[in-house]
């Protein structure tokens, strides 16, 4: 068979679904063997979207998501979308075309070195030059693609490669278990909790998995210790839990963090280095207990006694098979820091100051969002109030990025969660300028036929970068900018537009939006003045009280 045609059979044999990007002359045989197989082809308007829908997919069902692109200004407009995946642990696959490489037709016209390119961004970048290596390089992509910590991975098949004929057939992936924890480890992690004071759960982006979150969830109720979680760890489990005390938001000052100060032992699951620690260990006497697939990367702040390295959701087990509720447990401080920082973001949430005031939009989105509802969130300010003051009820229906932080990613996000999800309702919450980064996905939303409701939060300007501005104590300088009429801007692409006019409008709004069905833009004027005082002023003052 034709070397593209066994290709998309080794992609069939992975179970892909769907290949999101923009192909192009160098993808041409790879598109006729598309065009006869049954995965779907999701074409974008611009390949960084792809690569965003492709790295959610991925996030959300644990298999890599694919996505395609032609060479040189196609291929680099992945590296955003790479770098996306591979900070954030999402499985994905890229794939990009390239001239012949046995003879040249137009010398250097767009060549780049792809390969090289994506080296520091993968886990692994391979050009195919030969059509027999094509079952070993697909099935190797997607085994490192998949396996603990996932990531992005990329295959250049360049378009004599694309051409030539072959007789192999796809290699069949092989069942893998991962291996479990050492027994002695846990009897240890057992021994410095049975010691321990004042233990604390610490809920990071590794743990956000099936098997992990029911394990986690039946040791919070059978040890009874409260609990903490990274953004990118929100919702593993659920928090509206009794002892869940809050969300790792901000640096330092916050509540959670005076709960943090007061713990001895700490049992960190699924720490990831790439987001920001929610504690250090320089303070006197505390003991951090390491649960994750792989063994801790020691730095300054980061040394861990005790080390559970294996399967996280059998660790989990373990620990709580062996361990039994300590009478000499003490959590007053951490309940009282829960209570604290439950009447903290209670504050605002019925405003009805307009522009929106955040405290009362994250409020109204809960309100309006079921407990399978999904939001993407794009990169700004706003992302730390919903981090903080949004309960995340199951794994995976707070969609952040707190990896690459990058804006652009949250409409393509939504996009790729309502095709892996299309019965659950699904919010992109976008600031004016991440929006606008990949706005013109309205229209392939519009094409497939979505229903999605995309709120852009209105501030005509780069809000977070003023608040930093101003907090350093700059001038405000160039950050500010005009937008165009979002009701009209969503017109032109077929999509229903809407101004918020009353802050008390936005729940029924969005409940007729979803009733109406199809793709809805919300433009929301937003009023970020009083971040300082709530974020930053009046925390230090709060938390020395508790």
């Amino acid at each position: 068979m034709k070397a593209s045609d066994l290709f998309i059979k080794c992609l069939e044999v992975e179970g892909v679904e769907y290949i999101f990007g923009i192909p192009g002359e160098e993808n041409l045989d790879m598109l006729d063997s598309l065009s006869r197989s049954k995965i779907k082809l999701i074409l974008t308007r611009h390949e960084q979207a792809a690569g965003f829908m492709a790295a959610t997919y991925g996030r959300l069902t644990g298999k890599a998501g694919v996505c395609l692109s032609t060479l040189g200004p196609g291929a680099t407009n992945f590296v955003t979308a790479a770098a996306y995946a591979q900070l954030g642990g999402m499985p994905m696959l890229m794939i990009t075309g390239q001239k012949p490489i046995k003879r040249s037709k137009q010398g250097q016209f767009q060549i780049v070195n792809v390969v090289d390119m994506m080296r520091p961004i993968t886990k692994y970048t391979q050009q195919i030059v030969s059509a027999d290596n094509i079952p070993s390089r697909v099935r190797e992509a997607f085994r490192l693609a998949e396996e603990e910590r996932p990531g992005a991975v990329h295959l250049e098949l360049p378009e004599d490669i694309a051409a030539e004929e072959t007789a192999v057939a796809p290699v069949q992936a092989s069942k893998v278990r991962r291996p479990t924890v050492e027994g002695k480890s846990v009897s240890q992690a057992v021994e410095l909790l049975v010691n321990a004071r004042h233990p604390l759960l610490v809920i990071g982006a590794g743990a956000n998995r099936k098997l992990t979150a029911k394990q986690l969830r039946a040791f919070v109720d059978k040890q009874g210790i409260p609990f903490i979680a990274t953004q990118m760890g929100k919702g593993v489990v659920d928090e509206t839990h009794p002892l869940f005390i809050g969300n790792a938001a901000l640096s330092a000052n916050d509540f959670i963090h005076s709960a943090v100060e007061r713990a001895d032992v700490i049992i960190n699951v699924g720490h990831d280095v790439v987001e920001k620690p929610p504690f250090f260990m320089s303070q006197n006497g505390l003991k951090v207990i390491h649960v994750n697939f792989s063994s801790a990367r020691v730095d300054p702040v980061y040394f861990p006694q005790v080390e559970l390295v294996g399967d996280i959701a059998n660790a989990i087990w373990q620990l709580n098979q062996q361990l039994a509720p300590q009478g000499t447990w003490d959590f007053d401080h951490f309940l009282k820091a829960r209570r604290a920082m439950a009447s903290h973001v209670t504050e605002g949430r019925d405003d009805a100051r307009f522009p929106v005031y955040p405290q009362r939009l994250v409020a109204d989105i809960r309100k309006v969002m079921p407990e399978d509802g999904i939001i993407a969130l794009d990169n700004g300010v706003y992302k730390i109030w919903f981090a903080r003051n949004y309960a995340a009820r199951r794994p995976n229906t707070v969609l952040l990025d707190n990896a690459l932080a990058t804006m652009g990613a949250g409409l393509p996000s939504a996009m790729a969660a309502k095709i892996v999800h299309p019965d659950c309702p699904v919010l992109a919450i976008c600031g004016d300028g991440g929006f606008m980064m990949n706005s013109q996905e309205i229209e392939t939303a519009v094409r497939l036929k979505l229903d999605l409701i995309v709120v852009i939060l209105n501030d005509s300007g780069y809000g977070m970068i003023k608040w930093k501005q101003a907090n350093m104590g700059f001038e405000n300088f160039g950050l500010d900018y005009k937008n165009p009429c979002f009701r009209t801007y969503a017109q032109s692409y077929g999509a229903a537009g809407h101004r918020l006019e009353k802050t008390e409008d936005l729940v029924p709004l969005i409940e007729r939006c979803r009733r109406e069905g199809g793709v809805h833009l919300i433009d929301v004027p937003v009023d970020y003045s009083e971040n300082d005082r709530i974020l930053n002023r009046e925390l230090p003052e709060r938390s020395r009280t508790i």
